[in-house]
């Protein structure tokens, strides 16, 4: 593996009975970047997390993480990296403090060592106020980070995020897009999964659009979009007019003064 790649994934392959869910993906993420798997459910994106974290094991084809072979050196890679599933793994019976002691019980780090790094994820995701607080009692947005805050006790320097923000407000997505850029300010590298253009706009470095189980298209998201130009969508004018006798209005939306198509819409008062 060339040393300035994190992650290096060659010809990867998966299978389940009939149903090829990875056909051959080809995957190389640099270190101290973050790269977003871009894709609809099924696309593969969740089974090629699960590769790359020892999860599962490939059919076929090779992939190293953090120099480390996923198969022939599970142990090496687990140590190496954290892992953000969909489904959180907080306990919700447990403090946020618990949860961040039970972590650090977990890696091993000793119990003054595990109190400094406890106090110092909930300074970093601003969770100092509820940690002594059952997590049954926190917001979903809450939750989230102390999911992400959990991945990262063991200080590890590659973090898969599986559909990290599915789910959470306008307001607690950025809060975690903010936790993102500065993991990777202090030279984490983070491959995650979207479903969202905007967030793998934002975020990525690189994008990897899947489909089918291949890679589609991959590049940065300036590339990508200039490859595909469609005209921007950034800016909407809407148009109301006056309501109907059904009490329904039609609106109007120009995507933007680029192109000459609308698009009318009726949208209920």
């Amino acid at each position: 593996m060339t040393t300035d790649l994190a992650v290096d994934v060659r010809g990867l392959r998966k299978s389940y009975g009939d149903q090829t869910v990875l056909d051959g993906v080809d995957l190389a993420v640099r270190t101290g970047t973050v790269t977003a798997l871009l894709g609809a459910n099924g696309a593969g994106k969740t089974t090629t997390i699960g590769i790359l974290s020892t999860l599962l094991r490939p059919d076929a084809g090779t992939a190293r993480v953090a120099g480390y072979d996923v198969v022939a050196r599970p142990d090496a890679v687990r140590a190496a990296i954290g892992v953000t599933g969909q489904v959180s793994a907080v306990d919700d019976l447990l403090t946020g403090a618990e949860n961040l002691g039970l972590m650090a019980s977990l890696h091993h780090l000793g119990r003054r060592a595990g109190r400094e790094r406890t106090r110092a994820l909930l300074e970093q995701f601003a969770l100092t106020d509820a940690a002594r607080k059952p997590v049954s009692t926190w917001s979903g947005g809450m939750r989230r980070k102390l999911d992400l805050a959990m991945t990262l006790v063991g200080s590890p320097g590659v973090v898969f995020l599986d559909e990290p923000t599915t789910g959470l407000d306008p307001r607690s997505r950025r809060t975690l897009w903010d936790e993102v850029r500065a993991l990777v300010t202090a030279g984490t590298t983070i491959v995650l999964t979207t479903q969202y253009l905007d967030e793998a706009d934002r975020l990525a470095d690189r994008v990897a659009v899947l489909d089918g189980g291949r890679i589609v298209a991959e590049g940065t998201p300036a590339e990508l979009k200039a490859a595909h130009d469609t005209g921007s969508l950034d800016d909407v004018f809407l148009r109301l007019t006056e309501p109907a006798a059904d009490g329904r209005a039609t609106a109007t939306a120009t995507p933007s003064p680029t192109t000459d198509t609308t698009d009318t819409t009726e949208v209920a008062r």
